[in-house]
């Protein structure tokens, strides 16, 4: 591989949610924001959406890495289960010994137990929840029946949503009008802009021990915003194929020609690789667009 090529500590464009390479841009630091604040306030449901590969799992597990005391927190990262199971694994979750020979119809009794306990000692469980577009409406009534486990003055048990933008449409199914009732904060994830895409890169590069020389051209950037359309998952992948092009090329510079061809050996990006073809405006578009974000330093990717 290219890692002692560019002199690296380690590959900067992983698809593991690391948060050694958490980038504080401005729509996952206000989404961070939002969580932090929300929490602290005791507010008892808290929703974060965004499109596939928009940094959720990375952003959960920077909450994870967040919350210290008081805060208790369980994590469940694949919430496809039925009311039990959600009951079981919050009970494995939250520390509960030998859930698994408690009788089903005695699971939420003893979880309550757990959360008033405690409550008086001062603690504040919150469960996180990854992926929460793919959980049964049978198991979003049973977790919005969790959040009646209250005292006079708080939630025994704080909820936080990651989900892809079906759970809206999830949560718009009159069963569970209920749960979007609760819901008192709610952020929805953005794309990245171009200006943040160049800042995203050389903020991995330079974590990961890459030196000045190695860099992304300015050209390499847009290229990387249009085939990206922002989506910082994609911009990993198409980040490391071009980086394997530069290493095969012996270059420290990442320029356009290296970003096409990881689009194009991308089945994501291929696609849009092709449509710019296909409309002889290879370098024509880019230009264009390169104009357009000089214009503003705001223009958005979509």
């Amino acid at each position: 591989m290219y890692q002692s090529f560019f002199g690296l500590k380690e590959l900067p464009f992983k698809l593991t949610p690391d948060t050694q390479f958490f980038c504080g841009l401005p729509t996952h630091v206000e989404a961070l924001n939002t969580l932090i604040i929300a929490l602290e306030s005791g507010e008892g449901f808290i929703k974060i959406t965004g499109n596939v590969g928009t940094g959720k799992t990375m952003l959960c597990r920077k909450l994870l890495n967040e919350l210290g005391s008081p805060f208790i927190t369980a994590y469940i990262p694949n919430p496809r289960l039925s009311p039990t199971g959600l009951h079981l694994a919050i009970a494995n979750e939250i520390g509960i010994h030998n859930a698994r020979k408690i009788h089903p119809s005695r699971l939420l009794p003893v979880i309550n137990d757990f959360l008033i306990f405690a409550a008086q000692s001062q603690n504040r469980p919150v469960l996180i929840i990854d992926e929460a577009q793919a959980m049964p409406l049978e198991t979003l009534e049973a977790l919005r029946l969790l959040t009646n486990l209250e005292t006079e003055k708080q939630k025994l048990l704080q909820i936080v949503l990651f989900g892809q933008p079906e759970l809206d449409t999830l949560l718009n199914f009159k069963k569970i009008r209920q749960l979007k009732q609760r819901i008192t904060f709610s952020y929805q994830l953005k794309e990245l802009t171009f200006k943040q895409i160049s800042t995203y890169l050389q903020h991995r590069l330079t974590i990961a021990g890459a030196n000045q020389n190695l860099h992304f051209s300015w050209l390499g950037c847009l290229a990387m915003a249009y085939y990206s359309q922002g989506i910082p998952r994609l911009i990993n992948i198409l980040a490391h194929k071009a980086l394997l092009v530069a290493f095969g090329r012996g270059k420290h510079r990442v320029s356009l020609s290296y970003i096409h061809a990881a689009a194009r050996d991308t089945e994501a990006t291929n696609q849009s690789f092709i449509l710019l073809r296909c409309h002889k405006v290879y370098y024509l578009g880019l230009i264009i667009v390169s104009l357009m974000s000089i214009w503003t330093n705001f223009w958005p990717i979509v």
